[in-house]
């Protein structure tokens, strides 16, 4: 959904010389501009997908790739992105993937091909799984250690959490005239941004020596996009049927292979060790259950209240606001609460607050949930558990990892995410496809929720457990 910094990258090192120069100021919004159009695009998209269904013709199932292609592309590439900006530069990684981002934005905007479209979206996720992470490598190596880079880094975050929230009702507004606006609004932003970075950004030299783990990065996707397919592809094809179980084989091939790989090459995208330490695998598999949950619900949500209850998109939109607005005005006070109360109870309490919200939404829902009884209060937790849960999660990833690896644990957990996520909507794709359409209330939709609700309260068992074995005293 956003991209929030962990609090632990925020450094209170006194600086010894440097102040905000307008040519700092330019390049910190050239980033902030390309962070914010990311969750401009997802959100906006996300508002639309009903339309685009009616218009193209597609399916529950064909819709959720719109959703799951962006957020494959993205997390299967996110830490080759990283790796490639080390090697070839950050600066011509940077807007080289910027400019697919805005042709992609482009194509999508004008195709009439679902498949061309899914096609775009997946091409985008790649574009920000470079940009995401160079972003946030510009910024660091250009900004200097102290207060710059501190005021730098809580600029970023505050532009990563309010883009989401903006293209709710952007989104909104434009799929009211037409869904491919929300495609084509981002191309003039981005072409902005590219110009700008060329002009601002500074130079940088390519890593002298290291290699990138192209194989694990082919296997790792390409695993991962079978994988989802074949979830969802098994209700009507038969979870017996030959092509599912070959899907289904060569997916679990792939994702070995992935493994063996990661072992042997001399460079890989995750170092495997890195997941014995007990607190940064927590993390990971809450970040899991945090963002796939949400997202699944979300989906749901959206396609509940426009092709169901036929809702406008921006009176949807106006209703989904209540939780992108206190991700956006809640995640930048994150920071004070981790130093003050540690991160293992804020996990807990963001994993308290999603479960409340999405038991509180099946205690109420019935099979027509009402806005102001159901739907409001559970948008509200499910901020408020958002705000609190992803930068806590975040931090505790990067928490007592070397400086040499801070940059790999951050990308893991966040590919975790998103990766996770994908495989939930998948899941909850099928259970609503398999439980019947067009009944003209939410009962469809109850698999699902049940489905994201158990996933939230395994994340609260699992956030639990420091908590509990922690020693009085100790935050951490």
């Amino acid at each position: 959904m956003t991209t929030t910094l962990p609090a632990s990258s925020i450094t209170t090192t006194p600086e010894t010389h440097a102040t905000m120069t307008p040519r700092l100021w330019g390049v910190l919004a050239v980033l902030c501009a390309v962070l914010f159009l990311d969750g401009l695009d997802v959100s906006m998209v996300g508002v639309a997908l009903p339309s685009i269904g009616a218009e193209l013709g597609l399916s529950t199932t064909s819709l959720q790739w719109i959703v799951n292609g962006y957020v494959l592309g993205y997390g299967g590439l996110l830490l080759l992105g990283g790796r490639t900006a080390d090697l070839l530069g950050r600066r011509r990684v940077f807007l080289i993937a910027l400019g697919v981002f805005a042709v992609a934005s482009l194509i999508g905007g004008l195709v009439d091909d679902g498949t061309l479209l899914i096609a775009t979206r997946f091409v985008k996720g790649l574009a920000a799984a470079f940009t995401a992470p160079t972003a946030l490598s510009i910024l660091t190596t250009t900004f200097h250690e102290g207060p710059a880079r501190n005021r730098a880094l809580s600029v970023f975050s505050v532009f990563g959490a309010s883009g989401y929230s903006s293209g709710l009702i952007l989104g909104g507004l434009l799929t009211s005239v037409g869904w491919r606006w929300t495609f084509l609004i981002p191309v003039p932003l981005a072409i902005a941004a590219l110009v700008a970075g060329v002009a601002l950004i500074p130079r940088d030299e390519p890593a002298a020596d290291g290699g990138h783990d192209l194989a694990g990065a082919a296997t790792l996707v390409g695993g991962m996009l079978l994988a989802v397919y074949t979830v969802v592809s098994a209700p009507d094809r038969g979870w017996l049927d030959p092509v599912t179980l070959a899907s289904a084989l060569i997916a679990a091939v792939l994702l070995v292979g992935f493994v063996i790989i990661e072992q042997r090459v001399a460079h890989p995208l995750i170092r495997l060790g890195i997941l014995r330490v007990g607190s940064i695998v927590r993390a990971n598999l809450s970040m899991v259950a945090l963002f796939g949950s949400y997202l699944s619900f979300q989906f749901m949500m959206t396609l509940y209240l426009q092709d169901v209850l036929h809702w406008s998109p921006l009176k949807m939109a106006l209703a989904l606001l209540p939780a992108g607005l206190l991700v956006a005005f809640g995640s930048p006070f994150v920071g004070r609460l981790i130093n003050r109360y540690g991160t293992p109870r804020l996990i807990v309490a963001s994993m308290l607050s999603m479960s409340l919200g999405y038991g509180w939404f099946l205690l109420t829902a019935g099979s027509a949930p009402h806005y102001l009884v159901a739907i409001l209060p559970t948008m509200l937790l499910l901020g408020g558990g958002f705000a609190f849960g992803f930068s806590s999660i975040m931090a505790q990833a990067t928490d007592g990892v070397a400086d040499s690896e801070q940059g790999l644990a951050s990308g893991l957990v966040q590919s975790s995410g998103q990766v996770g996520a994908a495989l939930i909507l998948a899941v909850v794709t099928a259970l609503v496809a398999t439980s019947g359409s067009g009944t003209g209330d939410f009962t469809q939709f109850h698999p699902g929720v049940n489905l994201v609700t158990g996933i939230a309260l395994a994340g609260l068992a699992l956030s639990l457990v420091p908590v509990l074995n922690r020693p009085r005293g100790r935050h951490a």
